[in-house]
């Protein structure tokens, strides 16, 4: 078992707490990367990332999207395009505006943020498992008031279609070419 460093000071030591969190992202990342192996060969984090804002919000803008995703549109056009040659995506005409085109997922895009997402809370659930009750109490609390502090909503729960997301805050600025 890893050893945990105690605080020195105070409870709340910045740099503590700053590298336990640092800690903990590791771990997170290294559970999402595994979550994505199944189709790393077809899409990769960012694309991912797309596919879940699609999967949220329904048929949506191209620069909808970029906004969203906080990319430049170019980006999400050339991202778009290789969702669309993967079958995960598709483009149709906006029936309330012919001139505009929607972004929406095909069934197997929906299929594939189900089955990502599904692997990635069963890994997470096995790791909290090994947690004992007070220790997962605790570790909502800290979560809660972390994610809080950094404006991200809580994840759905299980039985919530579904997923968020994936945490940029809307009021960050959206890069943009130049």
């Amino acid at each position: 078992m890893p050893e945990r460093e105690a605080p020195t000071g105070a409870m709340d030591d910045v740099d503590v707490v700053t590298r336990s969190v640092l800690t903990a992202s590791r771990l997170l990342v290294a559970v999402s990367a595994r979550s994505l192996a199944a189709v790393e060969e077809r899409v990769t984090l960012p694309q991912f990332r797309m596919l879940v804002v699609l999967s949220t919000r329904g048929a949506t803008k191209l620069v909808t999207l970029a906004d969203l995703l906080q990319v430049a549109p170019s980006t999400a056009m050339r991202m778009v395009d290789r969702l669309i040659a993967a079958g995960l995506a598709d483009r149709q005409a906006n029936p309330g505006n012919r001139r505009e085109t929607l972004l929406q997922l095909t069934e197997e895009g929906r299929r594939t943020v189900a089955d990502v997402t599904a692997r990635r809370r069963s890994e997470i659930a096995v790791i909290v498992e090994k947690l004992r009750p007070t220790q997962r109490l605790a570790l909502i609390e800290a979560l809660a008031a972390f994610n809080e502090a950094g404006g991200e909503p809580l994840a759905p729960a299980l039985d919530q279609a579904e997923p968020h997301p994936l945490g940029w805050a809307m009021d960050v600025p959206v890069a943009r070419d130049a």
